[in-house]
């Protein structure tokens, strides 16, 4: 195991939980929490604040879109995204399977780990979720799209 977050309420029992970790195990105890799972944690008087700033950027950033605009929405409105047969029923030709189904899993994938300090993706990933199986063009440009969402705000905190 590599990291151990050990909280609550009663310091009392931290400590012991603590104690009897130490007295089985190596244990380090790095003192008060500020990354974890690339989640940094902030305290302040008003309470504890979550972001996933450095998370974000990142992601920007492996997406190729350092440079591209931001815009203002996650999701287009009234957008219309279908499966592949769907598109095979109601006789739609044109777009088929993305070429890399990986690429686009994976990014949905950090959208969703995203999601937990930003609760505002959460609707647009959903939807793309979805088309993790067989994505479309369509589903890749819709997925870039939340990505160029999240650069008007990177640093977006959950309290």
């Amino acid at each position: 195991m590599d990291d151990l977050l050990i909280t609550g309420s009663n310091a009392e029992l931290i400590g012991e939980a603590k104690q009897t970790l130490h007295s089985s195990f190596k244990v380090k105890d790095l003192g008060e929490l500020r990354y974890f799972l690339g989640i940094e944690v902030l305290r302040s008087k008003e309470g504890i604040l979550l972001t996933q700033r450095k998370y974000a950027l990142q992601l920007i950033s492996e997406a190729g879109l350092a440079a591209a605009k931001p815009i203002s929405t996650p999701i287009e409105l009234n957008q219309k995204l279908t499966t592949i047969d769907y598109d095979k029923h109601v006789g739609v030709k044109g777009e088929g399977e993305l070429a890399d189904i990986g690429s686009y899993q994976r990014l949905i994938g950090k959208l969703l780990y995203l999601t937990i300090t930003r609760p505002d993706l959460s609707f647009a990933v959903q939807v793309l979720s979805q088309f993790m199986q067989h994505p479309k063009q369509s589903h890749w440009n819709a997925a870039l799209r939340v990505v160029r969402y999240v650069k008007s705000a990177p640093g977006l905190e959950f309290c």
